[in-house]
């Protein structure tokens, strides 16, 4: 494997039509990689009795009558069914305050910290064991800055040498997002070759942030022909930066924080329209509409901007003391510089939560994602759960709300075959949590299983095993 990504240049030679079918056959061993490991012919089934189950494909929860898993794959979710030899299984006996789920997707999962005050990094260590703990199985990075670590993260965690959720890896972003881009040296040729390289080392989606609509189409187009999903962050069509509006019309999959259209005028920035927008805004309502005739994911990452206003409510309270996985140093770094809210953020996260509600009542496609580096104060695995509660309050019913956090995210990358639901056939990742969701979305929160490719997890041993690890080594400094 070459170690670093190709420069972008003037006019290399345009990989051949062959070079990309290579390339959808290397994705194709890459998702074989991250699908459960068949076990031996003798190997004995596990059988999980008891509880509730809410399968994903619908919007209610039934009895559990039994969910038999074989080899990492859902062989039943009935284990009355005929022809059954569960003599030798392991049996799992949850209890009537049980509820099974689907294993959840962060479509917005950035493995990030930016502590101490230093830059944005990539962090391998901590939040990946955080993630599946909180019953996260599935994550797409959103726009990688060490691209290469998270490629051999996502290796380490497909061979069981780690524990982690899978990775469908982005790549690096494309657009002024990523240092040192420059769109005036990067041609047609040098973009595929790019995604192409990307492609071939396992990427299974890209991330366009801040960028043009030449660039943008270009990329679209060519991560299509590898098979391959984009999402952005754009803008309002203010210097050039893509309107969403126009990004779906370029065959767009998904689109993150806003959906854009003539609710944003191309004279001011996206966020300048954004903090005065409702559902009555001419034009937001046809946005809608525009999302769901082409089927376009939209992931609103609403805490993210929630954390930024200046006064909080309950939906940061900690259930948790999530401060005990940072390090001492940090802890009392943060304790000593209190973040500043920002005014303007109340005002978006207000507009935000509205227009969530019209979308889905206007039958927009939803997933779920959190966009949330860790300051020292919360992580994304923990967040994950004031997203869904953020969903709620904001107007998306709870059943909806799990959707979108499960089959939502499945659809959303392209799985949906092998994941999102709770079905014979499919990869057999699942939750258990205390309580009814259905009734109090907060009860995601009391993750007691977490089930990925088969295999169980004690939450609780997880966290425990990276308490006060997150963060530069002591003495080294705020900088």
């Amino acid at each position: 494997m070459r170690e670093a990504r190709p420069r972008f240049h003037p006019s290399p030679a345009s990989p051949s039509v062959a070079a990309s079918l290579g390339t959808i056959l290397f994705a194709a061993t890459v998702l074989a990689a991250a699908a459960p490991r068949s076990g031996r012919a003798q190997d004995p089934p596990m059988v999980i009795r008891g509880g509730w189950l809410f399968d994903g494909t619908g919007h209610a929860r039934v009895r559990n009558h039994g969910i038999v898993v074989r080899d990492g794959i859902f062989l039943v979710v009935d284990d009355s069914a005929p022809d059954l030899d569960l003599a030798r299984a392991r049996v799992v006996t949850l209890s009537d305050d049980e509820t099974i789920l689907p294993g959840f997707f962060d479509l917005h999962a950035h493995y990030n910290v930016q502590l101490m005050g230093r830059k944005r990094t990539e962090e391998f260590l901590v939040e990946p064991t955080v993630y599946l703990a909180n019953g996260v199985t599935s994550t797409f990075p959103a726009g990688e800055y060490d691209p290469v670590g998270m490629m051999r993260l996502r290796e380490r965690i497909d061979r069981g040498e780690e524990a982690g959720p899978r990775i469908y890896d982005s790549g690096p972003y494309f657009g002024y997002a990523r240092p040192g881009w420059d769109p005036k040296a990067i041609d047609r040729d040098s973009l595929d070759a790019e995604v192409d390289y990307w492609a071939e080392h396992g990427a299974r989606g890209f991330k366009a942030k801040i960028i043009d609509a030449e660039h943008l189409r270009w990329l679209i187009e060519r991560a299509h022909l590898h098979g391959l999903t984009v999402t952005g962050h754009l803008g309002s069509g203010y210097h050039d930066v893509v309107n969403p509006r126009d990004a779906v019309l370029m065959g767009i999959d998904r689109v993150e924080h806003f959906i854009g259209g003539d609710a944003f005028p191309a004279t001011r920035t996206a966020y300048a329209s954004l903090a005065r927008m409702t559902p009555a805004t001419p034009g937001y309502m046809e946005e809608v509409a525009l999302f769901r005739r082409h089927g376009v994911t939209f992931d609103a990452t609403l805490t993210a901007y929630g954390y930024f206003a200046p006064h909080r409510d309950s939906l940061f309270d900690y259930w948790t003391d999530e401060r005990r996985f940072f390090t001492p140093e940090v802890q009392a770094w943060v304790k000593a510089h209190p973040r500043p809210g920002i005014a303007a953020f109340d005002s978006i996260y207000r507009a935000k939560c509205a227009l969530l509600d019209a979308y889905y009542h206007g039958g927009g496609r939803l997933g779920v994602g959190t966009d949330h580096p860790s300051w020292g104060e919360f992580l994304p695995g923990f967040g994950y759960h004031r997203e869904l509660e953020a969903y709620v309050r904001c107007g998306v019913p709870p059943a909806a709300t799990l959707r979108a956090a499960t089959l939502g995210g499945a659809r959303g990358i392209n799985v949906s075959d092998k994941l999102g639901t709770i079905e014979p056939g499919k990869w057999a990742d699942l939750v258990v949590v205390e309580g009814n969701p259905l009734e109090d979305i907060r009860s995601t929160r009391n993750v007691r299983l977490v089930m990925k490719a088969g295999r169980l997890y004690d939450p609780k041993k997880l966290l425990a095993s990276v308490v006060g690890k997150l963060g530069p080594p002591a003495g080294s400094g705020g900088r």
